[in-house]
C-alpha cells in the first residue's frame, strides 16, 4: 500500500470517529416537501396526494400543466386543471408555487386578443407587462365607491332614451336563444367613445362564432380602444370558468387607474353550466336545477366589482353587461333570477318582437334601468320622460286593439302614434346614434308630421328628417353632449324640427277657384 493510500485511510477513520462521537447529539429535523404526485385525472380535474400544506386557490404545477387547488382534505387535493388534461398522467409530479393565480395588467392590453391567463392568442408577440394582479382580489369597499351619475352612450336609441345606463352600472341583457343578445353587446362596445376602454369576454363560445365577432369588432375600430379575453368551447372547464374573473381583473386595474371601462360577458349561462360541471366533478353538493349552492356567490363576486370609483381612487368606472340566455322567456329560472337580483336592471329581448322585424328586439315593458334619468344628458332626460310614458300607454292600449276592441278617437290616435314610433325604434346592427341624433329623433316623435306619415314610410322618412335636422347650424351649435342646453335652446330646436317635419299645408287657392 502506498503512502498516499495510507494517509487517505487514516483521514477517513478520523472523520468516522468524529461522527460517531457526535452522533448522539444529532436531533431529527422536519423536512417539508412541496412535491406530490397525481393519483388520478379525468375531465379536467386531478386528484393529488403527497403535497405538504397546500392552500385553497394556490397555483400548482401538475406535470407541466397549471392547476388551481380547489378542494383540500387530509388525504388529497382536488385540482382544477388550466391546461389540456390529456397531458397529465397518474404518477406525474406536482409542485407547489406558494402563490395564487394572477394575470398581467396594463394599458398595453388594448388592441390584443388574450386567453384567461393573459397570453396573446392573436398571433402577435406577448405584451410586455410587468405588473400582475390577483384574479380574485378583495372587492373595493363602499367608501371607495360613488353613486352612478355619468351617462354611458350606448348608441342604441331605445336604450339611451327609455333604459338609460350609467358608467359603473351592472345591466343585464337577457333573452332566448338567437334574439340578438351578443349582437346588442357588440353594438354597445363598438359605439363606445374613444376614451372608453371596451372589453369583450367570450366565455366558452365556439371558435367560429368568436372569430366572427372579433372580426366584426375589428372592422369597426373597436381594437383601437379595447381588447378581448377569449376561451373556446374546447378548452378545459377550469379555463372557461376562469375567463370572466381574469377579464374583470384586467378591466378593474384599468378602472382603478382612472379610465372608464365597459365589459360585455358573453355569456354567463355558459359560465353557470361550467360552474355546475366543476361542482359535480369536485363532488360538491348541488341544489336547484343541479347547480351548486354557491352559484349565486360565483356571479355576485364577479358583477359586484363593477362600480363608479371615488375620486380618491382615480374616479374611473367599470360597467358590466352580463348576457344570460332564457328558455321560452322564463325569467324565473334559477340562474336568470339570481343575476336579475344582482344587477341594476335588465334589457329583455323578445322573440315575438324579433319575428315582427324589430331590431334590437327590446321589450320596453319588461326592461328597466334602476339608475334612471340620472344617467342621461339634461335635454335627453327632459324629452325622454314624456316619450317613455306615452309609449307605455300605447303598449297598454295596443293589447286591447288586438282583440278588435273599438277605441275612442284619442286612444286610437295614441295607437297610431305608437305604431309609427315602433318603426322609429328599429335600428340596424352596427348603426350608432349620437346624442344629437337621439335628440332629433325624440323631437320627431313629438311632432305632428310623424302621425301623418304612412307606416311603411316611417323608417326612410325619419332618417331623412334626422339628417336634415342635425345639419342645421342652430342644431349643431346646441350644447347637447355636455348637458348645457337650456329651455330656450330646446324651444329653438323644436322650431327647427317643426319647419322640417311639419311643413305648412298646401295652398287651397285652386280649390276655392273651382266652380
Amino acid at each position: 500500500m502506498s503512502e498516499l493510500d495510507s494517509r487517505m485511510r487514516a483521514t477517513a477513520e478520523d472523520v468516522l470517529d468524529e461522527l460517531r462521537e457526535h452522533l448522539i447529539e444529532l436531533e431529527p429535523l422536519d423536512v417539508h416537501s412541496r412535491v406530490g404526485h397525481v393519483l388520478a385525472v379525468g375531465d379536467g380535474v386531478a386528484r393529488v396526494v403527497g403535497l405538504d400544506r397546500p392552500f385553497a386557490g394556490e397555483l400548482l404545477d401538475v406535470g407541466g400543466v397549471d392547476g388551481i387547488a380547489e378542494d383540500l382534505t387530509e388525504e388529497e387535493v382536488r385540482v382544477v386543471l388550466l391546461g389540456r388534461p390529456s397531458r397529465v398522467r397518474a404518477g406525474d409530479t406536482v409542485r407547489r408555487s406558494g402563490r395564487v393565480l394572477d394575470v398581467p395588467v396594463g394599458a398595453d392590453l388594448v388592441g390584443r386578443v388574450l386567453d384567461p391567463l393573459g397570453r396573446a392568442i392573436d398571433g402577435a408577440e406577448q405584451p410586455a407587462l410587468r405588473r400582475r394582479v390577483r384574479v380574485h382580489p378583495r372587492p373595493a369597499p363602499l367608501l371607495d365607491r360613488e353613486p352612478v351619475h355619468r351617462p354611458l352612450r350606448t348608441g342604441v336609441f331605445t336604450l339611451d332614451t327609455m333604459i338609460p345606463i350609467g358608467l359603473g352600472q351592472r345591466q343585464l341583457v337577457i333573452g332566448d336563444r338567437s334574439t340578438g343578445k351578443t349582437e346588442l353587446g357588440l353594438d354597445i362596445l363598438a359605439s363606445c367613445d374613444s376614451e372608453i376602454i371596451g372589453v369583450y369576454v367570450a366565455i366558452g363560445r365556439r371558435g367560429s362564432e368568436t372569430a366572427a365577432n372579433l372580426e366584426w369588432l375589428r372592422a369597426r375600430g373597436f381594437f383601437r380602444h379595447g381588447f378581448a379575453v377569449v376561451s373556446d368551447a374546447d378548452d378545459p372547464p377550469g379555463m372557461v370558468h376562469l375567463t370572466p374573473y381574469a377579464a374583470c381583473s384586467m378591466a378593474e386595474e384599468l378602472a382603478l387607474s382612472g379610465r372608464d371601462v365597459v365589459v360585455v360577458y358573453d355569456d354567463l349561462t355558459i359560465h353557470a353550466d361550467i360552474h355546475r360541471s366543476l361542482a359535480l366533478l369536485l363532488g360538491r353538493p348541488v341544489g336547484r336545477e343541479a347547480h351548486p349552492v354557491d352559484v349565486f356567490y360565483a356571479h355576485a363576486r364577479l358583477l359586484e366589482r363593477a362600480t363608479q370609483f371615488s375620486q380618491s381612487h382615480g374616479g374611473g368606472s367599470l360597467t358590466a353587461f352580463p348576457l344570460v340566455e332564457t328558455q321560452s322567456g322564463d325569467l324565473t329560472a334559477y340562474v336568470p333570477t339570481n343575476i336579475v337580483s344582482i344587477t341594476d336592471g335588465q334589457i329583455r329581448l323578445d322573440t315575438d318582437l324579433l319575428a315582427s322585424g324589430l331590431t334590437p328586439a327590446v321589450d320596453v315593458a319588461l326592461s328597466v334601468s334602476r339608475v334612471g334619468g340620472k344617467a342621461q344628458p339634461l335635454v335627453v332626460r327632459k324629452l325622454a320622460g314624456s316619450f317613455k310614458n306615452r309609449y307605455a300607454q300605447f303598449l297598454e292600449l295596443e293589447s286591447f286593439a288586438r282583440f278588435g276592441t273599438r277605441l275612442e278617437a284619442s286612444s286610437q290616435a295614441v295607437v297610431d302614434w305608437g305604431r309609427r314610433v315602433r318603426q322609429l325604434l328599429a335600428q340596424e346592427r352596427g348603426v350608432t346614434r349620437s346624442w344629437s341624433q337621439t335628440v332629433a329623433r325624440l323631437l320627431i316623435a313629438d311632432s305632428t308630421g310623424l302621425v301623418g306619415t304612412p307606416l311603411d314610410d316611417v323608417g326612410p322618412r325619419v332618417d331623412a328628417w334626422c339628417r336634415a335636422i342635425v345639419a342645421e347650424p342652430r342644431f349643431r351649435a346646441a350644447s347637447i353632449d355636455d348637458g348645457a342646453l337650456n329651455g330656450e335652446d330646446l324651444e329653438g330646436l323644436r322650431e327647427v324640427v317643426r319647419r322640417i317635419v311639419d311643413p305648412p299645408s298646401a295652398d287651397h287657392g285652386e280649390d276655392e277657384a273651382a266652380p
